[in-house]
Formats: structure tokens, sequence, C-alpha cells
């Protein structure tokens, strides 16, 4: 027994989560949320976020119609507009991600997180590295996303209810500013227009239809 609790501190240690006591930290945030959700637990989820704006949009789909249901400030962002290129370089990524019950994370230092799958393929194919990124609690953040901890109670209880009924994957979906053509008008010589330019397409479509865009 005691070897057992040694190695449950010890790995509590090394992935920065708390020991096996706060494991239902989840549940009771999901308690929380249920008086004024719960009628939408269960709904696919897509989240949209906006850099520029520090903004992120919880997206839900009833009875085949997506709807935005809440958007919620970012607290704390690390780096410019743009995407991230290296592990290391504080820069919070922009593309089209997902998670999944497996990136959950009940136990984190930043209260409650999910991981959004940075890097992605295409990611990959530019050869970009890094790990780790986060949608987390706290209002402090290099790299990932900080909602503060009401919110990412709010958003990790949808993401988590929404997986539990069937959604294999919950789309996250990141854009450096509002994409209206004169936005990218003015963005022509920027050095990742290339790249805002293929995140445009995706961008379009949730304008017009409410929904996430498949990735390219």
């Amino acid at each position: 027994m005691r070897f057992r609790l040694l190695t449950v501190l010890m790995l509590a240690a090394l992935t920065g989560c708390q020991p096996s006591d706060d494991i239902d930290r989840a549940s009771v945030a999901r308690q929380h949320v249920q008086p004024y959700l719960g009628h939408v637990f269960g709904c696919p989820v897509f989240l949209r976020i906006i850099k520029e704006t520090r903004t992120l949009e919880l997206r839900i789909q009833e009875k085949g119609q997506w709807r935005l249901l809440k958007t919620y400030p970012i607290l704390a962002m690390s780096g410019e507009l743009g995407p991230k290129t290296a592990e290391g370089d504080r820069q919070a990524p922009e593309g089209f991600y997902a998670t999944t019950q497996s990136l959950l994370n009940p136990r984190s230092k930043f209260h409650l997180s999910f991981n959004i799958g940075y890097p992605n393929d295409y990611d990959r194919k530019k050869g970009r590295t890094g790990s780790f990124i986060m949608v987390h609690g706290s209002d402090r953040s290099i790299g990932c996303f900080a909602m503060g901890d009401p919110a990412i109670e709010e958003i990790y209880t949808m993401v988590h209810q929404a997986l539990r009924a069937g959604q294999k994957s919950v789309p996250i979906q990141i854009y450096p500013f509002d994409m209206t053509p004169e936005r990218m008008e003015q963005e022509r010589n920027s050095p990742h227009y290339e790249f805002w330019q293929y995140l445009l397409p995706g961008w379009q479509h949730t304008q017009r239809h409410g929904s996430p865009a498949s990735s390219p």
C-alpha cells in the first residue's frame, strides 16, 4: 500500500496532476454546470477560437442545427498572430484541431484541461514541433489558452458530455482574426498570408453554416 501511494504521488508530480483524491473534479464541475446547461448536455460540440479578440466560441448542435451557445474571453494567451512553428516558441497555434476522450485531463494543475491535438497532420508536414497545447483553467498560460476556472468548468463539461454521448472528437478551430475580405486584404503582405489563405475556407464555412469545417 505504501509503495502504491508513493507511485501515485510520483506520477502526480511528474505529470503536473494532483493526487488521486482530486479525481472527481470533473464530476464536481458537472454538478456546478448542470442547473443552467444540463438541458444541452450530450449535444455535439464545436469550439472556435479567435486569437485577436481573445475569444472562444462554444457552439452546439441541436436537432441537426448548429448554433452559438456562449462566447468566453480568453484570460491569457502568449505569442502573436500567426501559427506555432516550434517547441518553446511561446506561440499559440492556429489551424484545425480536435480533442478526444483520451486528451481530457480532470486532474490538471490548471484545474481542468484538454489537449487540442497539436501538431496536426498539416503541422507535421511543415516540420512544426510542440506538445501539450491545452485549453485550461487558471488565468496564466504560455502557448495555451487559459480560460479561468469557472469558464473551463463549463467548457470542459460540455466537451466531456458530448464525447460520452458518442461524439468521436470535438473540433477546435483556431483563427488569427475575423477573416473578412477587408481584413484579408489588409494582411496581403504578411509573411503568414499564404497560411491564412489555407485557413480561410474553414472560416467561411462556419460563417455560412455555423458548423465546423472539415480539415483541409
